[in-house]
């Protein structure tokens, strides 16, 4: 059962008709509202159950103007993936309105991350972390949420959990690209997907799947580590199958890219003999020929937005558990076109 929304400052100065700042003034004993608002202040809190967040108590009012990013994943697919650079860009950019400054570390796996999180946490090094590529049964959101460390998780499956969300639908997203091959003609559909742990990328083969249950299509997934030598291989493997798809999907621009590699060695002709499509829409996709078909999003603003949702964090105790973010949408280019005829 999903859990209700956890109240907020701005809920509390909603209730009692004062604004944010007379809330958290009471609420922290600061001089400057009168009698009669705390007392409405108060009996607001009372009626709405609202408690001081763990991770803001924990801080004590300290603050490093400084918020952390740890990522695991091998640090030469960030190098040149134009998503990570997007997002990374639009954290910063939004922290520095606010004068905070955004600390990056890239690890080898999830164990090293919590690490990082346990002394960071001990040493009080950041004010918040931002968490990426949520995984099944993922132990940060429970680590950070004891750590008292403020926290924000960018994916996630849209459930509420002890750390706030900034939402993205990639089931509804991979669901409108299976949907638009399948309305091509293409009946036989290979995907090169990423990490196959991660939340996202199991939400994007249940859709895949799904809708070839709905419409009758043969799907076959490859998981990759996100680099281009594995997205290469993964498309080699899909074309020497028994019947080669006629539509591929790519869970990034540059696995799209190093894939559009090997079908052009191959003389396979795109979208003549195989159509393309990418997950992620860059000046990459647009500039290559042909131009790839892909699902677009302002991932610069995406960035902006789960920085904001952190910033709201470390100010007000509390965020909603979960922010939806749009939908990428499909953007038609000139590598996709109708399945082919004949084997």
């Amino acid at each position: 059962m999903a859990r209700t929304r956890r109240p907020t400052i701005a809920d509390i100065a909603r209730a009692a008709g004062v604004s944010p700042t007379a809330v958290s003034f009471t609420l922290n004993g600061k001089p400057g509202v009168g009698a009669a608002a705390q007392e409405r202040i108060r009996a607001a809190v009372e009626e709405l159950g609202w408690r001081p967040h763990s991770a803001a108590r924990s801080l004590g009012g300290r603050r490093t103007e400084t918020v952390g990013l740890v990522v695991a994943r091998p640090a030469r697919t960030l190098g040149v993936e134009p998503f990570f650079a997007q997002l990374v860009s639009g954290l910063q950019a939004r922290l520095s309105a606010d004068r905070v400054a955004l600390q990056l570390l890239v690890v080898e796996d999830t164990a090293a991350e919590l690490e990082v999180y346990e002394r960071w946490a001990a040493e009080r090094r950041t004010d918040g972390v931002v968490l990426l590529d949520l995984e099944a049964d993922d132990p940060r959101p429970a680590t950070v949420e004891r750590l008292g460390l403020p926290a924000v998780i960018l994916g996630g499956d849209g459930t509420p959990g002890p750390v706030p969300a900034v939402f993205v639908d990639d089931h509804a997203a991979m669901t409108a690209v299976v949907r638009y091959l399948a309305d091509l003609g293409h009946t036989r559909i290979g995907h090169v997907g990423g990490i196959a742990a991660y939340v996202h990328s199991a939400r994007r083969v249940a859709a895949l799947r799904e809708v070839a249950a709905e419409r009758g299509l043969t799907v076959t997934t490859q998981p990759t580590d996100y680099s281009q030598d594995q997205a290469a291989q993964a498309t080699e493997r899909l074309l020497d199958a028994g019947r080669a798809p006629t539509a591929i999907v790519f869970d990034s621009d540059v696995e799209a890219l190093a894939g559009l590699s090997v079908l052009v060695g191959r003389g396979v002709r795109v979208p003549g003999d195989v159509s393309v499509v990418s997950f992620d829409d860059s000046d990459l996709a647009r500039l290559v020929q042909p131009a790839l078909t892909a699902l677009s999003r302002d991932t610069f603003a995406l960035g902006e937005q789960v920085a904001t949702t952190l910033l709201t964090v470390l100010g007000e105790g509390r965020a909603d558990d979960v922010i939806t973010a749009p939908v990428p949408q499909l953007v038609r280019r000139a590598s996709t076109g109708p399945a082919p005829e004949g084997p």
